[in-house]
């Protein structure tokens, strides 16, 4: 089934992105010409070669601490105010290609069904063999089908709906898309997951440094959340930051302890993480790197307990949170 041109229109973010913003924006300009790309301050041709294809640009003001909420929330008002008729708007990020059928399918979904708010799909890791952070990020973005709490940064949302609940929260810096979402079901909307290819994600991560800063991320995002939405109903991100925080934080910090006090104690007490890789691996025994994988779970809890404790720091200094970049 084939969208009406006039009703979609693609919001795109990027910074540095270079032959995968190329990429990006060909792959959208097969079904729409609605397009705003926004850079958040790239060195590289990004700007030029987003022109050249014919593509609005918006250039973010470097006076302000860049976040992809922010620049999300920018590329929508300038395509609202290019294309006020627009009834949907599909957010993508710039290392990633639509699939060809996924904006008719969208499209199709949310024109049938008025409470979901926002619909997306299947993003697939390009390169999941070229190292095993991209391989867990694969995984990471298999979510069940249906309806859901959250979405990741490509999604079809009804445009209606987003402006009601005044976009992305911009001081955000990592989980701006299921703070956005837990808004809108608050507001008797839904998010769906629909059983199709939505976007071909590259995640380039090579190198355990940008793993490590990405896994940082994560538990920054975990405690803010928990920290803005942690009461009840929803305690959002509350038991995510909670495991963190022992296996990141406490754990870490009684093995240190008792080192001096009591080594054998200090010893058992370090066992716990092998054992749970160990117990990790034997619950992923069918994924054919389960053992990789599962270490990765391990290692990660380190490293979003190291991003928790820096948004507390900043927390008690009244500190905006600055953007951690893995690329």
């Amino acid at each position: 089934m084939a969208h009406p041109d006039n009703k979609i229109g693609v919001v795109v973010i990027g910074r540095n992105e270079g032959e995968r913003l190329i990429a990006c924006l060909t792959s959208l300009l097969k079904d729409s010409r609605a397009i705003v790309y926004v850079d958040s301050g790239s060195t590289d041709n990004s700007v030029t070669e987003a022109q050249k294809l014919g593509v609005e640009v918006v250039n973010l003001d470097l006076q302000q601490p860049f976040t992809a909420a922010r620049a999300r929330n920018a590329g929508f008002a300038r395509l609202n105010a290019l294309y006020p008729d627009l009834q949907y708007v599909q957010f993508v990020d710039g290392d990633c290609e639509l699939f060809p059928n996924w904006l008719a399918e969208a499209f199709a979904f949310l024109e049938s069904n008025n409470p979901v708010a926002i619909a997306c799909g299947r993003r697939r890791e390009r390169y999941p063999d070229q190292s095993i952070y991209n391989y867990q990020c694969d995984i990471e973005w298999n979510t069940p089908v249906g309806e859901t709490k959250a979405c990741g940064g490509d999604f079809l949302a009804r445009k209606t709906a987003f402006a009601a609940v005044a976009g992305f929260r911009d001081s955000l810096i990592a989980g701006e898309e299921p703070e956005l979402c837990l808004r809108l079901r608050k507001q008797g909307f839904k998010i769906w997951r629909l059983d199709a290819d939505m976007t071909w994600h590259d995640a380039a991560i090579l190198r355990f440094g940008q793993w490590w800063r990405r896994s940082v991320r994560t538990g920054y995002a975990f405690a803010e959340g928990a920290y803005l939405h942690g009461g009840r109903p929803e305690r959002h991100w509350v038991a995510e930051a909670k495991r963190a925080t022992i296996w990141g934080i406490i754990l870490p910090e009684f093995i240190v302890l008792f080192l001096g006090l009591e080594p054998l104690f200090s010893l058992l007490l370090f066992m716990l993480y092998p054992l749970q890789w160990l117990r990790l691996s034997y619950k992923y025994r069918d994924n054919p790197k389960n053992y990789s994988y599962a270490l990765l779970i391990v290692l990660s809890k380190l490293a979003e307990g190291w991003g928790i404790i820096k948004f507390v720091v900043n927390l008690v200094l009244n500190r905006r949170g600055r953007l951690i970049e893995y690329k």
